[in-house]
């Protein structure tokens, strides 16, 4: 049964100058191994948009929004052999998680040079 829904785009550029200045958006925003796998791509602005927004969208199909203040690095992106996008969920969301009897959570990014986004669909058993 799908329990939720959640999409969400941004524009590159927005991330690209966040990410520029010495604020720690990165280290507030990412994990370490996001961060590292980022870094390490040619246009690594649009990385980072995508996983931005994956974490928004995460939220959105848990209908939480930024009420429960998360720490975003909790949420952590990452991508199998073949690049498929999953998560890794840790701290108190992935108590929330493990509460709503959620089995799989989906995710799918796209990014381009302007824009990147992405739709999550959450389900239970």
């Amino acid at each position: 049964m799908i329990l939720g829904v959640g999409i969400d785009i941004i524009e590159t550029e927005r991330v690209a100058e966040k990410i520029a200045k010495e604020g720690g958006f990165r280290e507030h925003v990412f994990s370490v191994s996001e961060i590292f796998y980022c870094e390490s791509k040619t246009n690594h602005a649009e990385n980072y948009a995508a996983r931005f927004a994956a974490k928004e969208a995460l939220l959105k199909a848990l209908g939480t929004g930024f009420t429960l203040n998360i720490s975003l690095p909790e949420i952590e992106v990452v991508s199998d052999e073949m690049g498929k996008p999953s998560f890794n969920i840790y701290g108190k969301l992935e108590s929330i998680v493990k509460s709503r009897n959620i089995s799989t959570i989906f995710l799918s990014l796209s990014h381009l040079k302007s824009i990147a986004c992405a739709v999550v669909v959450i389900e239970s058993l």
